[in-house]
């Protein structure tokens, strides 16, 4: 588990890079101002979450039940909740948003809230 979460994190943070940088250029002249914002929430989100799963993956055995949950939170939190916003993006810019696409991102979104939460509690859960 902590090569995967090594891994895809540092899959997530190219893949921000690769995609702010597209998003900056390629598609200024596509998108509305409203949709260049979106996809940049999207692009920031993804790079945050790479780099915190970086950082979980070199602080964390990641062997634990709460360990693993957290870890899946961000992985799976993190695509759902971004690349969602990316497919909403392309696809509204083309005149046919994808509509199912709309409840993925507050579902990335809750996932990301729960592995936060297990972060919390990982560290204060001997202490409560």
């Amino acid at each position: 588990m902590v090569l995967t979460v090594q891994v895809l994190g540092t899959l997530y943070g190219l893949l921000a890079v690769v995609f702010g940088a597209f998003g900056a250029h390629a598609l200024k002249k596509r998108f509305t101002e409203e949709q260049l914002k979106s996809f940049e929430t999207g692009v920031k989100y993804q790079m945050y979450h790479a780099m915190l799963l970086l950082v979980i993956g070199f602080n964390f055995n990641l062997e634990t039940g709460l360990e693993k949950s957290m870890g899946y939170c961000f992985l799976i939190g993190t695509f759902l909740f971004s690349f969602s916003i990316y497919g909403l993006c392309l696809s509204a810019s083309k005149g046919r948003k994808l509509a199912f696409l709309g409840p993925v991102t507050p579902l990335g979104g809750l996932l990301l809230v729960v592995g936060w939460g297990l972060l919390l509690y990982s560290f204060i859960g001997d202490f409560v």
